[in-house]
């Protein structure tokens, strides 16, 4: 199970890679503004957003309602091949896609934590971060034209659709079982610590959306501003290869570490946008800002509450839908009015992000 694990996660994140990398620039390439661009990539975390509430409503959190899922990660992969010419088709596939995202990965994070534990979690999950860099490193030899993002789009899309089949066929009874706890997500009563895993999102709204955009606008190659996309991802592996004794700790201080490390790491690169030797370095920071803060965070929601499916599916909802969806949505207005402040803003919302958390953890 680990080696399908495996698979899921490479071909999961490589299609990530394709979404968050190349096709801002693919749409930016097309002829469509920064606001335009927010806007597109805001439908996919708001419909993650909205998504968990329906299951606190009534709507079941089983295998029928994953399948769901992969019928429209799949069609929305076709329909986006299919839109490029026009906004509102790519806002509505773009809105498809979001619902896939939003109920898949929950779900095959859940049977990763019951079946490997949070220890073991990273080793298998770090092959993600793997796929997240050969598709980086494959795609931008051959993004001669918008087609060709779009095409690995979808055959990625089609191995992690089928990968993940598998692996719940065989896991059946994980779903069905924590489905069937009586909901304690208490969200009102900790929402200091909802917060900062949230803001924690927002702030990252300008490096995934206009990152690439951001430094090749700067004077960077694309090539280059690869490079450090790559770079960054590779740090995030050996953080999840060897993340296993940190999550021993204290998760709320991890939190804590991590969150105040992303404001130094976005302020350096509002400072320093051309600077190679310090986004180089901003870029390893991605190990603390991402790698360490994600499992952090779902290993603390795992260990909080009873109803940790339904717990696992808020925070991809909540933090990953409503803290990214307002991260695209705000990042492509301030880029297309304030372009130079772009990552000032992402750090102070860091800050902000680890003072909830800090707020949260003094009062635990």
């Amino acid at each position: 199970m680990q080696i399908l694990l495996s698979f899921f996660y490479f071909f999961y994140f490589a299609l990530i890679g394709v979404y968050i990398i190349f096709l801002p620039k693919v749409l930016s390439l097309s002829g469509y503004s920064a606001v335009d661009i927010g806007i597109i990539f805001a439908a996919a975390p708001l419909v993650r957003f909205i998504v968990p509430f329906l299951f606190i409503k009534g709507l079941k959190l089983d295998v029928k309602s994953f399948n769901y899922a992969l019928m429209i990660m799949l069609v929305s992969a076709v329909a986006f091949n299919l839109s490029l010419d026009n906004f509102y088709k790519l806002l509505f596939s773009n809105i498809g896609i979001g619902i896939g995202i939003s109920l898949v990965l929950p779900y095959i994070e859940l049977i990763s934590l019951n079946t490997l534990g949070k220890e073991r979690y990273g080793k298998t999950r770090l092959f993600g971060s793997v796929g997240f860099i050969v598709v980086a490193l494959v795609l931008v030899k051959f993004l001669s034209v918008p087609s060709v993002a779009l095409t690995y789009l979808l055959v990625l899309a089609i191995f992690t659709v089928i990968t993940a089949y598998i692996i719940v066929q065989g896991h059946k009874e994980v779903l069905n079982k924590t489905s069937k706890e009586t909901n304690d997500v208490n969200i009102l009563r900790d929402w200091k610590l909802w917060a900062g895993l949230t803001l924690m999102q927002v702030g990252f709204g300008p490096f995934y959306n206009f990152f690439t955009i951001y430094e090749t606008d700067a004077g960077l190659s694309l090539d280059m501003t690869i490079y450090l996309w790559s770079f960054g991802v590779i740090i995030e592996v050996f953080m999840l290869f060897f993340q296993g004794r940190f999550l021993r700790k204290n998760l709320l201080l991890v939190l804590q570490i991590t969150t105040f490390v992303t404001a130094i790491r976005w302020f350096l690169v509002f400072l320093f946008p051309e600077n190679l030797m310090l986004l180089f370095f901003s870029q390893s920071l991605h190990a603390l800002s991402f790698a360490l803060f994600h499992s952090a965070s779902i290993s603390y929601l795992f260990v909080l509450y009873k109803h940790k499916s339904l717990a696992q599916q808020m925070f991809s909802g909540i933090t990953y839908g409503a803290g990214a969806f307002v991260g695209a949505l705000y990042s492509g207005y301030v880029y297309e009015y304030y372009p130079s402040m772009l990552f000032l803003s992402a750090s102070f919302i860091a800050l902000v992000s680890f003072y909830s958390i800090n707020r949260f953890a003094s009062s635990r």
